[in-house]
């Protein structure tokens, strides 16, 4: 018998490198070596056979066939027979093997035909501007490189600040498959990799090399069991867990590997958030701490780039793992964005199917929430449903009540309270008397709730008491407008103005006593000394005098691990927590009401045509009075309403609001002019009425 050919039978090499010619494999029957690159890209075969036929479904006799028509092309790199692979592109001869391809900085493209193209006529990534004058890091290796599109530097089609070299996005789409090979910023897997296949970057269609290993995540599944605590005081050993008692093991919340019984750290309840003492120290000690902001998907899937695929059906089938079908569904629909709606649904999962209800007096809202929130019974993670009460009433009538419309007004007392000191952006304000009855860890904890249980933007939160939550009060700068006191407003200002070292002292003898109280008081030799002074104050006024109320809120704000998610993703909660929501317009309203039941066209007509009188200013109501009217709410939720609004048309002469199913009955007429008038009349007159009911406690 002839000796075994170990060499490849197209390239005539015997590098087994699986990363740069695919796998190499040995038929010893037939005497006959591949690469499975050299075998799919060879330009005059084809898969005819099934996928465990011949190699890889190519039949050997076709193999043999494509071997000996290869052998009259000459390489134009080596100047050796053999090349089987051809540049597709019109017109051009070029003929290479498929290492000397990649030598020369061909492109191979596994996908549709397999097409092939020289150095000369190879698809290229065209940026339209470069404004990126520096070194920018590979996002794989992090090696910096030079960020302009080239054979071995490639930019992501989705995130324009995502660049790699050629050979690390191979390994990594070897590595991860593809099911897991997407972009490293964003996550955007369809874009990605269709750029990536037409750049010549090979993913394989089989499961990730991490979960080919058999039991890799086995310790994932194991639950850390143990009280860490310095002194535990469970008598039954640091291993005991008793659900449902004060000896339940709560585990660390970051870190999930460190325990405590809920007694040995004097937690009250298994729903309290609790961090192991290395945790914390990382979180809150650090001043390097910032959490690493998360990037949403761009809309746009234009990329400027020229495109050379071929129009015919492949012949050439990519190998499948067993089970890759199955997934493919699943990759298909994997689009990852971090908004805050999604991220506020995230935390909704907690919310169990068991429902508690809260017993609310809209005349006293603030007092029957508190109530109802400080109550042994309340969970925050039941499910919350709302029944209106009148206060001194003797036959203890009670009618449903919509959960969105108590958040909103509960939000709405919120922000007017005095708890919150400041115009249009807040920050906390001093109340001795609130902080001796634990108000400021009740309203954060309402906060909290709001937000997972659908409640509205709060939007009145300053950048300064944003930022002291997500990085520190030490990691903190305020600023003026942080003030809202008019006396030490003007105390800094006219610290901030003085001209001369002169005047600048005279300002400060002025105002001795105060800045002794507070201890600001600095020995002044130069003018600039004033900037000191005044972050001296500013960081006193609006951080460390309510340091006691922010420490209280703040755990508050900790309820269904809020506080943690904004930490997390700063980015995304600063929109709802520091900005009002956007205007309403009526296309916005048009999409968010749906039509459920058979519609009349013709007051569908008139709905349409009343949204847009009342955006163009010749109405008396607004777009939030409807949406107020319907709902309860005068903005759409971060995490949406449920149920959906809703449209039906009753055989009614004035619209009907039904808050607890959001749903709007609007009258059928047989004018718009009569449709206008009734919905208007309805509408100003019944937000009016609930508008005096109100009234007297907003501000209470």
């Amino acid at each position: 018998t002839p000796d075994l050919v170990i060499s490849c039978v197209f390239c005539r090499k015997n590098d087994d490198c699986p990363n740069k010619y695919g796998e190499k494999k040995t038929k010893e029957k037939w005497n006959l070596t591949v690469h499975y690159y050299c075998l799919l890209m060879s330009s005059g075969i084809w898969q005819r056979g099934k996928e465990e036929e011949g190699v890889y479904g190519f039949l050997i006799e076709d193999i043999r066939k494509e071997v000996n028509r290869a052998s009259k092309l000459k390489c134009c790199v080596c100047k050796k027979n053999g090349a089987s692979i051809g540049c597709v592109a019109p017109r051009c001869k070029r003929s290479y093997h498929f290492p000397c391809g990649l030598q020369r900085e061909c492109i191979f493209q596994f996908t549709g035909n397999f097409a092939s193209f020289c150095w000369n006529h190879r698809p290229v990534q065209i940026i339209t501007s470069n404004n990126y004058r520096e070194s920018l890091p590979c996002t794989i290796c992090l090696e910096f490189i030079e960020p302009i599109p080239s054979y071995n530097i490639l930019r992501s089609p989705c995130c324009k600040n995502a660049w790699f070299h050629r050979d690390c996005l191979q390994v990594q789409a070897i590595n991860a498959g593809v099911f897991f090979f997407r972009c490293t910023i964003c996550s955007n897997s369809d874009i990605f990799q269709k750029e990536m296949l037409r750049m010549g970057i090979h993913i394989p269609e089989k499961d990730a090399s991490w979960e080919l290993e058999e039991n890799a995540y086995q310790e994932l599944l194991q639950h850390h069991e143990r009280c860490d605590v310095r002194r535990c005081r469970c008598k039954e050993g640091r291993d005991y867990n008793a659900p449902d008692s004060k000896w339940e093991i709560k585990r660390c919340q970051c870190c999930g590997s460190s325990g405590t019984h809920l007694a040995c750290s004097s937690l009250r309840s298994w729903e309290q958030n609790w961090e192991c003492l290395e945790c914390r120290g990382i979180i809150y000690n650090s001043g390097e701490f910032q959490k690493a902001k998360k990037h949403v998907l761009p809309n746009s899937n234009n990329v400027g780039i020229t495109d050379c695929l071929l129009e015919e059906s492949s012949p050439k089938l990519p190998r499948q793992s067993p089970g890759s079908q199955s997934k493919d569904l699943l990759r298909q629909g994997s689009k990852f964005r971090r908004n805050v709606s999604t991220l506020l649904i995230e935390l909704g999962f907690q919310i169990k199917k068991k429902t508690k209800r809260l017993y609310i007096n809209k005349a006293n809202i603030w007092t029957s929430a508190l109530d109802a929130f400080r109550n042994r019974n309340f969970n925050p993670s039941y499910a919350i449903e709302v029944a209106y009460v009148i206060e001194n009433d003797n036959f203890g009538s009670e009618h449903p009540g919509s959960k969105q419309e108590f958040l909103s007004l509960l939000m709405q007392h919120l922000e007017n309270s005095s708890l919150f000191e400041g115009s249009l952006s807040k920050n906390l304000s001093l109340n001795s008397q609130a902080l001796k009855e634990n108000l400021y860890y009740e309203a954060g904890k309402m906060l909290a709730i709001s937000l997972v249980h659908g409640g509205p933007s709060p939007g009145f939160f300053s950048k300064t008491l944003f930022n002291c939550l997500v990085y520190g009060p030490e990691n903190t700068q305020p600023i003026l407008d942080d003030v809202s006191d008019f006396d030490v407003a003007q105390i800094i200002i006219r610290i901030n103005t003085a001209t001369t070292v002169a005047d600048l002292k005279s300002v400060i003898n002025e105002c001795y006593n105060y800045l002794e109280l507070i201890g600001c008081l600095r020995l002044i030799t130069t003018l600039s000394d004033k900037y000191m002074l005044v972050k001296d104050i500013l960081v006193y006024h609006v951080i460390q005098r309510v340091q006691a109320p922010f420490e209280s809120f703040k755990q508050g704000l900790k309820t269904l691990g809020v506080l943690e998610k904004i930490q997390a993703y700063p980015e995304a909660f600063c929109s709802i927590l520091c900005h009002k929501p956007e205007s309403l317009s009526a296309k916005i309203l048009s999409d968010l009401f749906t039509v459920h039941t058979l519609p009349d066209v013709k007051a569908l007509g008139f709905w349409n045509s009343y949204l847009q009188a009342v955006e163009d200013g010749t109405s008396t109501t607004t777009m939030e009075d409807i949406l107020i009217f319907a709902t309860g709410c005068s903005s759409i939720p971060p995490a949406g309403f449920k149920p959906t609004p809703s449209i039906e048309c009753l055989h009614v002469d004035f619209p009907v609001g039904n808050k607890c199913n959001n749903c709007l009955a609007i009258p059928v007429t047989n004018t718009y002019k009569e449709f206008q008038e009734n919905m208007d009349f309805t509408i100003r007159n019944t937000l009016k009425l609930e508008k005096e009911d109100s009234s007297h406690y907003i501000g209470h």
